[in-house]
């Protein structure tokens, strides 16, 4: 690489050359000229990676003649993507000279030889191509190209037409790289004419600063008096050609929403001049703000968030008391209107950082006092939820909750910084603006307080209680006089809190209550982290409850004498106040013995049903009351009662009744509680209390029943927030709009349709003042009369009026019911969702699902709002992942059997009238859901025996009881149920039922879809509807699908998959007869490579009933069950006690009579284990479909291939292959065979009414017979078989 010194300057010896290398290397460029940052990305790094492998000198000279020209490129998004490619080269190619590529730069895009129209390109190529030098990191360190590109920059300055102020930008970011020695020797000379000029553009004057503040040694004072006349930049000489150069930077960085360089540097220049004084006040306050300008205000916000790091405690002081910051308050006031932009989220993010990245305490309270002092007529311009806070040390935090306390007390708007909008100016009259502005204030001071606590500062638990007790000694108490024993009482107020402020704390200290509940233990202790990592919230590091501490405080005020309560307690109301206290504490005895979840929950409830005592006396104690009662018969001892119809309600009824009732409540603190409450007692719920809830969701009780929902007023609906307050011209705005609406109503009013009634009522006003005699007298009324009648039909009008209006507020009051009562049982939802998660294998699940589904049948059909929706999709997310998908279910259902079963046909029933099939499909997942806990249930009952069929059905459906886990399912009653509704599916053209609710039910219950495929299959009304062709197909698609039903089922099959595959095989055994004797072309190869799988040692092979069932179907394909070894029975023979026979006497087995009893007993050959063993009676595969002994299955073996061939050939049944190759017989066999039939039926006595299907002689075992006999019989076997072979084979 020697020779690369000229890659830069001379051209490609050989062009040619590298383009005959391939495509590959020229596709780097184009994906280069992409407009995809990704793929410009990634071909420059193949590109270096192709450079660095190959390293021939006339790729990169290539290379960098192409990155050269695409410099000047016409698309936009290829300039910088040849620009980064030709910096990267160079980075990676230190060897090639930089000035040399800087010359083929200039060369290639010389702006003097260039045509005027491609003026734009070659202006670009330039200023790209300094860039790449500039972005290589080589650039500052070869002086020579260094000063060129300098030069470059200065002369693409001229073109702003096209480059705009890019170049002076590059100039400063290059600048900022440059070693001071450099600068000095290099571009001091060169940029002295700019330097010079720093007060006629933006950019100039930004050189300069960014100057002033890299080369200090360099820019002395006495140089820069040199260049411009004055040693400083910033002083009165200076500061008016400076302000029009920050509007000018202002209105040029409008797009962009930033502070634009300049104005930063010209701040910290100030800084560094001991300047900053005069330049905010002369220069920003006094200059910058009088030209009322968007621009220009928004860069005067930024400057003032950008400054808060820089500056002293002092100069943040005058800068925060200062016109900048009320001009921002003012800004935040107007822009709560809408389609306004509003800067408030930008200046709380320069606040964050300010407050995250300060760590002096002083200067954090500084600037948050400050802000939380910027006040419009009273109310803090900073929102009361500011996150901010969470930055700040806890000294400060301590600090900032003192000074937000005291002002609470004593309100002081001399320290605060208050301003009035043009429009709060001109309604503030007949105000009395000091209480105004005082109660504003206390409104925001509290939510902040409260505030504090839900934000994640770091806090003390002394700093949360002391809040806690602030907001409720002023909520209901006032301080008669001082007294040290409580610190609230202090400092007295000095302005008295009204009824309508201590409503307000009131509503805020319940809010606190709520977040006291849900927060996170506090505290560095180890206890405290034990009970974090337990998720355990609402109590201190020592385990006490935050609202137990202020119960106990709020005992200690209603003791003391220095203090009153805003709402005296009378004696009843005292009583029930200190039983809840004994009660509790007897509770917090009984905590570490029983559970305390359930303690903890009941004494949440009782210490805030206690709180509520202050708030809403007359209300809260029946509730109190009720509740402490039912608290102490759910812990006391006494043995329970059974109840009776007419006995009175035990607790847990009481109880649900009380939580329902709090349900109704607007505190979401005292909903949630109760809804602890409720899931601690599920476990004690009875039929009873459950109803109690379930009536609550009927949708018929509902209409039936007045009502009990009352209407709250507009003004109690809901509180408003802070931030609804801040301005009082968002709420004229809205009561513009408000009137607009009435406006409308009173035009829709004029529009309604006048009723026959008062249409009769004003023809006889205007009849009684002759009004409507028509030409029959032209006489005019007099004043008089005139008068009077004015006076009737106004009257007439007005009272028209009302009934109109009457109307209205009753259909208004009907309507607010509804969505009231819509919203309560939205609530109860929450307690039917707890009900089924905690207690899913509660037996009273069961009486969920009907009203669920009568819930959403009656949603289904009524009105489609916004609520009734949300209604319905909760009710119907809990009815299918809380019930119908839930993995707990009842297991013990024994008792309940025929009522399940009987419910499982209701639903299905329901389901199959229903004529929406979108509620049908509820109904049908609820049957499913019972089928699912009939069959996984565990019966009491022992398992029976199950009764032989007669063989005239033993042939079709195999009995329900040979199932080998059903749990209390009754499979054929359910299958009949379900045959049902696939029969009226498929024959009704407008079912309700679909495809999906069917394969739900086979995906779910594939042992039953086996069992209802049979079933549908042996349907003569089935086959009379399709053609031959269309039988076939079914037939061949019902294989397929077993086949892979069977593919899913593993090596070793598990007891869950017996059922499937049992009913598997014998839905193939009658497939595989009906394709056999109807001569069928089904495709068997699939379906027999996965049966040879199937057998193997882990799988069926230790289960006689599947073992037995595979032979059968395997039979069908011509495999025969291999034989067993002899000695495989003489270990059970050993086994047996051995008997002393009686000498002279002939053996029981060798006695004729009973010779075959031990082998074939009530002509059925016992089922074998593959150990031996006979098969237990329940895993007999009775009426399993086998061919017939006289059609006598031949072995798969070479002597017979040909035959074999006939009956498979390529894995087909093929049509017509000759009777023989199907029955695998002759007539002579067959006679042969029935006459040793006949012979043996007549030996036997009485069994000939029991006899099942015969199975074909090589499935018999002979277990029961001694050795001597079966070599006697094999022998005979043996001679029979040679005689029937050549038979056979003709």
């Amino acid at each position: 690489m020697a020779e690369v010194e000229a890659p830069g300057s001379g051209a490609v010896t050989d062009p040619r050359g590298v383009l005959r290398q391939g495509r590959a290397f020229l596709d780097f460029f184009w994906d280069i000229a992409k407009p995809e940052q990704e793929v410009r990305l990634a071909a420059t790094e193949n590109l270096l990676r192709h450079l660095r492998e190959g390293r021939k000198d006339d790729e990169l000279k290539y290379t960098l003649k192409r990155l050269v020209e695409g410099l000047g490129a016409t698309r936009e998004a290829a300039r910088p993507g040849f620009s980064l490619a030709l910096a990267q080269v160079l980075q990676a190619f230190e060897e090639v000279p930089i000035c040399s590529v800087l010359e083929q730069i200039k060369e290639k895009h010389n702006l003097e030889k260039v045509k005027k129209k491609l003026v734009r390109n070659a202006a670009f190529g330039n200023f790209f191509g300094v860039m790449a030098l500039f972005q290589s990191g080589r650039l500052v360190k070869d002086k020579k190209a260094l000063l060129e590109s300098i030069q470059l920059l200065q002369q693409l300055a001229h073109h702003q037409t096209h480059l705009r102020d890019l170049p002076r930008k590059t100039l400063i970011d290059i600048m900022s790289e440059v070693p001071e020695s450099v600068f000095q020797e290099v571009l001091f000379d060169i940029l002295q004419g700019d330097l010079a000029s720093a007060f006629a553009s933006p950019e100039n004057l930004h050189l300069l600063l960014v100057g002033i503040q890299k080369f200090p040694g360099v820019l002395k004072p006495k140089n820069l008096k040199k260049l411009f006349g004055s040693p400083t930049v910033v002083n009165e000489e200076n500061i008016p050609r400076l302000v029009e150069l920050l509007q000018s930077a202002a209105k040029s960085e409008k797009k962009e929403k930033k502070l634009p360089g300049v104005v930063f540097d010209l701040l910290q220049v100030s800084l560094k001049e001991d300047a900053f004084e005069l330049f905010w006040k002369e220069g920003v306050e006094n200059g910058l703000l009088k030209e009322k300008s968007g621009p220009v205000s928004y860069m005067c916000y930024r400057l003032l968030g950008s400054a808060l790091p820089l500056l002293s405690l002092d100069q943040l002081q005058m800068v925060l008391r200062g016109k900048v910051m009320q001009h921002y308050g003012e800004h935040v006031v107007t822009s709560q209107l809408p389609d306004r932009f509003k800067f408030a989220p930008e200046m709380e993010r320069y606040i964050d950082e300010f407050l995250n990245s300060c760590d002096d305490v002083e200067r954090q309270l500084a600037v948050v006092i400050g802000f939380s002092s910027l006040t419009n007529q009273g109310y803090p311009v900073l929102s009361s939820s500011s996150r901010a806070v969470r930055h700040l040390q806890p000294v400060a935090l301590q600090k900032y909750v003192d000074w937000l306390k005291g002002m609470f007390l004593r309100p002081d708007f001399d320290c605060c910084l208050d301003f009035s909008s043009n429009r709060q100016k001109q309604n503030q009259e007949n105000v009395n603006m000091a209480q105004r502005k005082i109660a504003r204030l206390r409104k925001w001071i509290t939510h902040r307080l409260a505030n504090l606590i839900e934000s994640p500062v770091k806090k003390e638990e002394s700093l949360v209680m002391d809040i806690s007790r602030f907001c409720f000694f002023h909520a209901f108490f006032e301080a008669k006089k001082k007294t040290s024993q409580i610190c609230e009482t202090n400092v007295l107020l000095s302005e008295p809190l009204d009824e309508q402020a201590h409503s307000m704390v009131e509503n805020y200290f319940f809010g606190l209550l709520q977040t006291l509940n849900t927060l996170t233990v506090l505290g560095d202790t180890a206890k405290a982290a034990t009970l974090r990592e337990k998720h355990i919230h609402g109590v201190t590091a020592d385990g006490k409850l935050w609202i137990f501490l202020l119960v106990e405080y709020a005992d200690k005020l209603l003791s003391s004498e220095h203090v009153k309560a805003v709402k005296p307690f009378t004696k009843a109301q005292q009583d029930a106040w200190e039983r809840t206290l004994k009660t509790v504490k007897k509770l917090q005895k009984k905590e570490s013995k029983s559970d305390s979840a359930k303690v903890v929950s009941f004494q949440q409830l009782l210490l805030l049903m206690a709180i509520h005592l202050f708030k809403n006396q007359s209300d809260t104690m029946d509730v109190l009351s009720d509740l402490l009662n039912c608290t102490e018969r759910a812990f006391s001892k006494e043995p329970k009662k059974k109840q009776t119809d007419n006995a009175e309600p035990g607790w847990v009824e009481v109880m649900v009744e009380i939580l329902l009732s709090l349900l109704a409540q607007r505190s979401l603190l005292i909903r949630r509680i109760s809804k602890s409450v409720f899931v601690r007692i599920c476990p004690n719920l009875t039929k009873r209390a459950l109803q109690l809830i379930l009536d609550v969701l009927d949708p018929y009780q509902e209409q039936n029943e007045e009502s009990a929902v009352v209407v709250m007023e507009e003004s109690d609906k809901k509180m408003k927030s802070a931030q609804d307050m801040d301005e009082d011209g968002s709420e004229e705005s809205s009561d513009e709009s408000d009137t607009e609406e009435e406006n409308d109503s009173g035009d829709e009013e004029k529009n309604e349709e006048v009723d026959d009634d008062f249409r009769s009522q004003l023809m006889n006003v205007l009849q009684a003042g002759n009004t409507l005699g028509g030409d029959e007298s032209d006489e005019e009324l007099d004043d008089d009369a005139m008068m009077a009648l004015d006076k009737n039909i106004s009257t007439l009008f007005a009272e028209q009026q009302k009934r109109i209006q009457a109307k209205k507020d009753e259909k208004d009051k009907m309507r607010k019911e509804k969505i009231l009562r819509r919203d309560f049982k939205i609530k109860v939802l929450d307690l039917i969702e707890a009900f089924l998660t905690k207690q899913s294998e509660n037996p009273l699940v069961f009486d969920i699902i009907e009203p669920l589904l009568r819930v959403i049948e009656q949603c289904m059909s009524s009105d489609s709002d916004k609520q009734e929706i949300d209604f319905l999709q909760k009710t119907a997310n809990i009815f299918k992942n809380s019930l119908c998908r839930t993995k707990q279910y009842c297991k013990r259902v024994d008792a309940l059997q025929e009522d399940l079963h009987a419910f499982v046909e209701r639903l299905v029933k329901k389901a199959c009238k229903h004529t929406d099939s979108s509620v049908a499909l509820y109904y049908f997942s609820a049957s499913l859901y019972l089928l699912k806990v009939l069959k996984g249930s565990m019966s009491d009952k022992p398992l029976t025996l199950p009764t032989p069929l007669p063989e005239n059905q033993s042939n079709i459906v195999p009995q329900a009881c040979q199932l080998l886990s059903t749990g209390c399912l009754d499979m054929e009653r359910v299958t009949v149920i379900y045959q049902q509704a696939l029969t009226q599916f498929l024959t009704k053209r407008n079912s309700a039922l679909t495809i999906s609710m069917f394969h739900d039910l086979f995906r779910r219950f594939p042992a039953q879809a086996c069992l209802l495929l049979q079933k549908v299959l042996l349907l003569r009304e089935l086959k009379l509807f399709m053609t031959e062709e269309e039988w076939e197909e079914l037939i061949r698609e019902s294989i397929s699908q077993v086949t892979e039903s069977l593919k899913m089922v593993g090596k070793c099959i598990v007891k869950a998959e017996k059922e499937k595959v049992a009913r598997s095989l014998e839905l193939l055994n009658f497939l595989l007869k009906t394709v056999t004797e109807q001569k069928l072309r089904v495709k068997l190869t699939e379906l027999d490579k996965v049966l040879v799988a199937l057998n193997q040692p882990e799988g069926i092979g230790n289960s006689a009933r599947l073992d037995s069932l595979y032979w059968n179907v395997m039979r069908w394909l011509n495999y025969t069950k291999p034989k067993k070894e002899k000695t495989a029975n003489k270990p059970a023979q050993e086994a047996e006690p051995l008997k002393r026979k009686k000498k002279g006497f002939l053996p029981e087995t060798k006695k004729r009579k009973n010779r075959k009893k031990g082998t074939q007993k009530n002509g059925v050959a016992p089922v074998t284990s593959e150990d031996g063993v006979q098969a237990a009676p329940e895993e007999q595969p009775l009426g399993a479909e086998t061919p017939k002994k006289k059609k006598g299955l031949v072995p798969v073996s070479g002597k017979h291939e040909s035959q074999n061939r006939a009956i498979r050939e390529n894995g087909v049944a093929v049509v017509g292959g000759g009777e023989e190759a199907v029955n695998g017989g002759d007539a002579v066999a067959d006679k042969k065979k029935k006459k040793k039939k006949k012979r043996m039926n007549r030996k036997r006595k009485g069994d000939a009414g029991n006899e099942a299907e015969q199975v074909p002689a090589a499935k018999k075992t002979k277990g029961s017979v001694s050795q001597e006999t079966q070599q006697k019989q094999g022998k005979a076997k043996k001679k029979r078989k040679e005689k029937k072979t050549p038979v056979s084979q003709q």
